[in-house]
């Protein structure tokens, strides 16, 4: 089966991925709840923190010549037992609730900070149901499964379904009993344009933790 992902092992420099795992950790518990509304957008100015010297660092192998405006990123912090995100195509997230209109980025792209049980990124061309469980697609049997492992970057084509699996990478239908790690990831969706009210992250006084 054709592969639907793009991976890159070892994405980052040791020293720069390393900076950006503990600043990740320092968050601590800053936003948790709000992990996935809270997102920045930036335009590939001077880096004001540690994701946008990421994000800086990864344009070339990532871009790779296409018209791209900007990254909107954001933090996925949550555990593989208790999965708090239904698959879903990326998409301008504002526009689409105020107007019903589907714009999605040129590319899609998760970067895994650690490793846990589980909690593979799966990705599909199928569409998300509401009939099944965490908007699972009716069709399965053409996911790209993804493992999370430190320092791996995925990319993607920004109109694919994607979601994630719980610690036993199956379609998440409730909370899992036992301990697990916190799996932590950042997002990055390749835009042509802004979408539509994202802040920048020098807009806001969150995650602070994150300067360089």
């Amino acid at each position: 089966m054709e592969s639907l992902v793009q991976l890159t092992e070892t994405a980052l420099p040791p020293s720069l991925f390393h900076r950006l795992s503990r600043r990740v950790g320092a968050l601590k518990g800053e936003r948790l709840r709000h992990t996935y509304q809270t997102t920045f957008w930036y335009a590939f100015g001077p880096p004001q923190n540690v994701v946008e010297e990421v994000i800086h660092t990864l344009r070339p192998s990532v871009a790779k010549g296409r018209k791209i405006a900007g990254v909107e990123w954001w933090l996925s912090r949550m555990r593989a037992t208790d999965v708090r995100v239904d698959f879903h195509q990326d998409r301008d997230e504002r526009l689409a609730l105020s107007t019903g209109k589907l714009v999605h980025p040129k590319r899609s792209s998760v970067l895994f900070l650690n490793r846990v049980r589980g909690g593979a990124l799966a990705v599909t061309r199928e569409l998300p149901s509401a009939a099944n469980p965490s908007l699972a697609p009716d069709r399965l049997e053409d996911l790209t499964l993804v493992a999370p492992r430190p320092n791996r970057l995925v990319v993607f084509d920004g109109t694919l379904t994607h979601g994630v699996l719980d610690a036993d990478n199956q379609v998440p239908d409730g909370k899992l009993p036992g301990p697990s790690r916190e799996r932590r990831t950042l997002v990055m969706n390749w835009w042509d344009h802004r979408p539509t009210d994202v802040p920048t992250w020098s807009e806001t006084r969150y995650y602070r933790a994150l300067s360089s």
